[in-house]
């Protein structure tokens, strides 16, 4: 017997494509929650942003942060491509966005779960609900037990892990006797708390380079003025690759912003100079660059020290060099992190030293599989956290087939 423990995107992928493979085996997904799929219903704001076309994507550490070695292996033998093929097969039709993440066109993420749980079923995959794993245990096989006393423990041939990211490190107690190096778990996708921003809540900018001062992490996108601080995907790309950084420094930073993008100091000082020789009759509060409202542009000329009833011919070189710095290096203090609604993404769990990177079989343990967030694995946001969970969960089904097969083969002679 197969068990699986978790039945989220990497684990019911796992199965189906495990018993497709292995059709005589008995694979049993063991869920602590009473609904399966239950972070892939609510993904995209319910619509499931299952994958992206990885479209201007250059390195894959652009979108994986920490260990975007261990996903070219995987992309290597099930990539997005595949990924949107293999639904489309199962009568999924999808769209790709312009922002290049990839939606079914129902935009309902329950048709995705429903087209999971179908091939479950038809294949003939056990689902078990309300079974929380507790101690997992390598005897004669492994032997794996669970919360409720009620619930007997089962033994399994092989045991694959897919129970998702946990945000403290007892969230990984299950694991404790195999004795596997863990990578304490930080939050990763978040907003940043800045004071004095409620005002301008609801302002969108785009696109906007936003860096941590004094660091290397930078990340480009829209920004989003909450009534709590900063959102949106620029924000959130940011936290992810700075997400170690940000919690070892109890999420104190300097925000740096430039409101144009990646246009440089030179740029925009020729830029503004243009604009106060054609418009140097014109109030500076009501001649905003296209790429800014006119609302924000207001807020930005009076971080400035410019008025807004000021005339562009009045603007004086201290005050113009003051406006290039605010638009180009804007600083903001980060005074903490608020968690995305959509979004519970870790950074840390059961290290990848433990593994073989090209199975994600446990080295030390036979049989035992990792896959998914469990592991020291998170990306951005824009689908890929979901594609690493579909093609992590294709690997582990994948080498699990080629480990079994060459058995049941001997067994004939």
């Amino acid at each position: 017997m197969i068990a699986i423990i978790g039945a989220g995107a990497a684990g019911c992928f796992c199965a189906i494509e495990l018993k497709r493979r292995l059709p005589h085996l008995d694979v049993v997904a063991y869920e602590s929650a009473s609904k399966p799929l239950a972070k892939v219903a609510i993904t995209g704001g319910g619509r499931c942003n299952l994958t992206n076309s990885f479209e201007g994507i250059r390195s894959l550490k652009e979108a994986y942060p920490r260990r975007d070695q261990l996903l070219k292996r995987a992309f290597h033998t099930f990539d997005n491509r595949q990924l949107m093929q293999w639904f489309e097969r199962e009568g999924v039709r999808l769209v790709t966005q312009s922002d290049e993440c990839v939606f079914p066109e129902s935009q309902d993420a329950m048709q995705i779960v429903r087209t999971l749980l179908r091939n479950m079923e038809q294949l003939g995959v056990k689902l078990c609900l309300n079974h929380r794993v507790i101690r997992i245990e390598a005897e004669k096989g492994y032997r794996i037990s669970f919360a409720d006393d009620r619930q007997q423990p089962v033994h399994a041939d092989a045991v694959v892990v897919t129970t998702g990211g946990s945000p403290k490190m007892s969230g990984l107690d299950f694991l404790q006797s195999l004795q596997l190096e863990m990578v304490p778990p930080v939050p990763s996708l978040f907003s940043f708390n800045i004071s004095g921003m409620s005002p301008y809540m609801g302002i969108v900018v785009e696109p906007v380079t936003a860096s941590l001062a004094g660091t290397k992490f930078k990340a480009q996108g829209a920004l989003l003025i909450t009534h709590w601080g900063m959102s949106g995907p620029a924000i959130l790309k940011l936290s992810s690759h700075a997400a170690r950084y940000l919690a070892e420094n109890a999420y104190k930073a300097q925000l740096l912003v430039n409101w144009l993008g990646d246009m440089g100091e030179e740029k925009v000082r020729i830029l503004l100079l243009e604009m106060q020789q054609t418009q140097s009759g014109k109030q500076v509060g009501n001649t905003h660059l296209p790429q800014i409202s006119s609302r924000w542009w207001q807020a930005l000329i009076g971080r400035a020290g410019i008025r807004q009833e000021q005339k562009w011919g009045e603007v004086g070189r201290k005050q113009l060099n003051k406006l290039v710095a605010v638009l180009t290096a804007d600083t903001y203090a980060i005074e903490g992190q608020s968690r995305h609604k959509d979004e519970f993404v870790t950074c840390g769990g059961v290290s990848l030293s433990n593994l073989n990177l090209n199975t994600l079989e446990v080295k030390a343990h036979p049989g035992l599989y990792l896959a998914g967030e469990v592991l020291d694995v998170d990306a951005i946001t824009g689908g890929f956290n979901l594609q690493a969970a579909w093609s992590m969960g294709y690997v582990v089904a994948q080498s699990i087939a080629s480990a079994v097969a060459p058995k049941k083969v001997a067994e004939k002679f």
